[in-house]
């Protein structure tokens, strides 16, 4: 006799919360292990959820439509219908074992821990949200609590009532940032681990954070160490205020994280690093994924990273998702109304997290590496793997680009466009699987 709790699922490494789309079983339903007991949706994917233990599902502690973060409890299974079950009491000691501040945390809807502000963010850019600095609204315990850990209680975003900031929200920041790994003097970057293994780092493209391999993370994380690096700029990672974000320095940035040689897998702009690793720290790379990759940036691609720029500092990340969509995904995702509503609620979250100021100093680093490599791409000597979206506007010589490599492989996903990690998302999960399982088997070492 017991009860069993469900709990919102993490569902790959940048995962902060999700969206009940539904329970199938009703209230006092019979639930069997295995069977799908609810339908969850997160950044870029619907889930179903499968129950765990088998008994009589009798509480609902989050309805359909509702968000709820990781962890957070979501309902309770007992072994048998007719047991006492007391849902307020089973939700304090769920919050209890959770190391929750407050008893009854559980049947509250939280707000999911905001990434830390970037330092060298000007203020009036949109890295981070709320009342102006000096009207922020601070709880004393908080603002003490701030100067014991030698942190600022401005650029915390707060979870409490009108967005005041509470201590919880001073201690997860203060975590959060010290948890950031340093790549030079007054530079940390947001460095996301997951699984184990031999080690694989997704290098995310022009405008978007780790989450863009929301839908590849959690398959690679069940056999290989995952890092996820988020660039200057991007999520919780330090912004220096530069002109540019150079590629050669995001290239330096990667290898100051990585302590041993890694299999690299880089999108679009996050290509353009992945090849500047291999060339200025060649012992760092162990294999290539370059999905959607170029060398020399089209006149289109140009144009795209400066509107995408001046459409985030004039625009909601709700309107810019729209205009983006277009030019990022094929006719399939588009013309489905339910898959298109999801993925663009998706990006708009990313967007969120990667400041217009940001934006510009890419599109910078973008525009000056454009055509630096082109030549050395014959010099590469190690393994290479090539996805290229079939309906890309963007980036449209993953084809030469590959043939440029010795020995690289190039596989064509028809039907996509630009975010082919999102729009061909199954397609690229199982080819780097591939990929990565033959370099397993090779030692890593052939071409």
């Amino acid at each position: 006799m017991g009860a069993h709790a469900i709990a919102m699922p993490r569902l790959g490494m940048t995962m902060e919360e999700g969206t009940i789309v539904l329970w199938p079983i009703p209230i006092g339903g019979a639930v069997a292990k295995g069977e799908n007991v609810l339908v969850i949706e997160t950044e870029k994917a619907e889930s179903e959820i499968e129950a765990h233990c088998s008994g009589t599902l009798r509480h609902v502690y989050v309805a359909t439509g509702e968000v709820a973060a990781c962890g957070a409890l979501l309902a309770a299974v007992t072994d048998s219908a007719d047991e006492p079950f007391d849902a307020v009491a089973f939700a304090a000691t769920h919050a209890a074992s959770q190391g929750a501040a407050r008893p009854d945390a559980a049947l509250q809807k939280e707000a999911p821990a905001s990434a830390p502000a970037r330092r060298g963010e000007p203020e009036g850019s949109n890295a981070s949200s709320g009342d102006a600095p000096d009207r922020k609204p601070i709880a004393p315990a908080a603002r003490a609590l701030a100067r014991k850990l030698g942190v600022d209680p401005l650029q915390i975003d707060g979870s409490g009532p009108n967005g005041r900031v509470t201590s919880t929200d001073v201690e997860a920041f203060a975590a959060r940032r010290a948890q950031l790994v340093s790549v030079e003097a007054g530079v940390g970057l947001e460095v996301l681990r997951s699984g184990a293994g031999d080690p694989v780092a997704l290098l995310p493209g022009f405008g978007t954070d780790v989450s863009a391999f929301a839908l590849q993370s959690t398959p690679l994380a069940e056999r290989f160490s995952l890092i996820g690096i988020n660039p200057r700029g991007v999520a919780g990672s330090d912004a220096p205020a530069q002109d540019s974000y150079t590629v050669a320095r995001a290239a330096d940035d990667v290898a100051a994280v990585l302590d041993r040689p890694t299999h690299l897998i880089g999108a679009s702009l996050g290509s353009a690093v992945a090849l500047e690793v291999a060339f200025r720290h060649p012992a760092r790379v162990r294999s290539l994924v370059l999905v959607t990759p170029f060398v020399e940036a089209t006149p289109r691609l140009l144009a795209f990273a400066r509107a995408w720029s001046r459409a985030a500092s004039e625009a909601s990340p709700d309107t810019v998702a729209e205009i983006l969509a277009p030019w990022l995904f094929g006719d399939s995702l588009l013309g489905d109304e339910k898959a298109r509503s999801r993925t663009l609620r998706g990006l708009a979250q990313t967007l969120r997290r990667v400041p217009a100021p940001v934006l510009d100093r890419q599109a910078n680093g973008l525009r000056e590496w454009s055509g630096s490599r082109a030549a050395d791409l014959a010099k590469l000597r190690v393994p290479t793997l090539v996805l290229v979206a079939g309906d890309d506007l963007l980036t449209p010589n993953g084809r030469e680009i590959a043939a440029a490599i010795p020995g690289a492989r190039c596989e064509i996903i028809a039907g996509c466009g630009h975010a082919l990690a999102i729009d061909g998302a199954a397609s690229v999960t199982t080819s780097i699987l591939e990929h990565l399982g033959i370099l397993e088997q090779l030692g890593g070492t052939a071409a």
